[in-house]
């Protein structure tokens, strides 16, 4: 039986919104494998100038279990 864990992490873009979902999906793709579901909960701008685009993204990865 599998398990899923999600964990919640915020990304940021000076270009977009989706620039800023890209951005916290690779750098969760460099510490977390089988990432199954990436769900978007909320985008904004940020910044004195209101310049920098964040994106609070839901990430959803299969836990692995290790074998004795």
């Amino acid at each position: 039986m599998a398990v899923t864990k999600i964990i919640e992490v915020v990304g940021s873009s000076p270009d977009s919104s989706d620039g800023a979902v890209k951005a916290a999906l690779e750098d969760a793709r460099q510490t977390l494998r089988n990432i199954k579901a990436v769900d978007v909960v909320s985008t904004g701008l940020r910044g004195e100038n209101l310049n920098e685009w964040r994106a609070l993204v839901r990430i959803s990865f299969l836990v692995e279990r290790v074998s004795e």
